[in-house]
């Protein structure tokens, strides 16, 4: 999922500084894609959706928590001199990073990982119907008629049209995932806890960590791993590989270039970039997998981008809802 920031309008944005937006943002789009062909390798090499999520939120947030404490050096009261503060940084943690990522990597257990994914990037209509019925921001009619497109496409991704049949379960654990992206994009948009970016994602990674790592202590979360190669199409890899490229790439990665492209870009045009996600865990899923869902899955997962762009649009005269980092702080630092 990529970070955005304010608007900048695309006009006032040099060329150059656009043209390495653009490339920023297509990795970090193209680096979240891979995570779901990569835990499927993992799933069914014999490791448990926990012992994935695990692994690659636990490197993440190992890799960030470096530039997260320089970025606070003597600034420590930001953090540490708000409840309020720790408290988003844990409900970011818990929801938005365990949450969601364990309930995509189950879901893509049971499902396809495009379907999965389709699934969970219905997440920017739940967040317009939270923002009207928490915060009275009543969509407008564009927004009502992305969000009806967006129910046309996923009610045909899930079969309900045309005869395909689904797991329930997996469904049920993509919507999960849903629910925890929608809380991300929620919690993400709160600019005025004074966090910089790379902070909030720092510790709501290391509280996930934790968070998964107790449950699979006390026996809640089944945990379980092998080092058995891993299968991609044909070819065989080591079992550390794919943990690293999660780690490493699908997290770390794809987080830091999402926020270097939402500074370049602004939240209008970055949004829009970042849909390609999607498009790129159906390219890795087909790359690695040889997945590809059927046709009325995808002019169902075409609705529902469409869905989500028009939703964006009727939602331009509102306070918009920024996905990833309150990046304002930061911005200020990097100078």
């Amino acid at each position: 999922m990529t970070t955005l920031t304010p608007d900048t309008p695309v006009a006032a944005v040099p060329g150059q500084r656009l043209g390495a937006g653009l490339l920023l943002a297509l990795t970090s789009a193209s680096a979240f894609g891979l995570s779901g062909a990569l835990a499927r390798g993992l799933l069914d090499a014999g490791w448990t959706a926990g012992a994935a999520v695990t692994a690659r939120v636990s490197l993440a947030a190992v890799v960030l928590l470096v530039p997260a404490v320089l970025l606070l050096r003597g600034r420590w009261g930001v953090l540490l001199g708000h409840p309020r503060t720790l408290g988003t940084v844990a409900l970011y943690g818990v929801l938005a990073v365990a949450g969601a990522q364990l309930c995509y990597f189950y879901a893509v257990s049971y499902l396809q990982v495009g379907v999965a994914l389709l699934i969970e990037y219905t997440a920017p209509v739940a967040v317009i119907v939270w923002m009207w019925l928490r915060h009275g921001q009543r969509p407008g009619r564009a927004t009502v008629l992305g969000a009806a497109v967006a129910a046309v496409g996923l009610a045909l991704v899930l079969g309900v049209v045309g005869g395909v049949s689904l797991n329930v379960v997996g469904v049920l654990w993509g919507l999960g995932a849903m629910i925890g992206c929608a809380a991300y994009f929620v919690i993400s948009a709160d600019g005025d806890n004074g966090l910089p970016g790379t902070v909030l994602a720092a510790g709501g990674l290391t509280v996930g960590a934790v968070t998964l790592g107790t449950a699979g202590l006390v026996g809640v979360l089944p945990m379980a791993a092998t080092t058995a190669d891993v299968v991609y199409g044909e070819t065989a890899v080591p079992w550390w590989l794919p943990v690293l490229g999660l780690g490493l790439v699908t997290a770390a990665l794809a987080y830091t270039t999402g926020i270097a492209a939402s500074r370049r870009l602004g939240s209008r045009l970055a949004s829009f970039v970042a849909l390609s996600e999607v498009v790129m865990a159906l390219v890795f899923a087909w790359l690695l997998l040889g997945e590809l869902p059927g046709p009325l899955q995808l002019v169902g997962g075409l609705l529902i981008l469409v869905g989500v762009v028009v939703v964006k649009l009727g939602e331009a005269g509102v306070q918009e809802v920024r996905l990833g980092e309150p990046e304002s702080a930061e911005v200020a630092e990097a100078g």
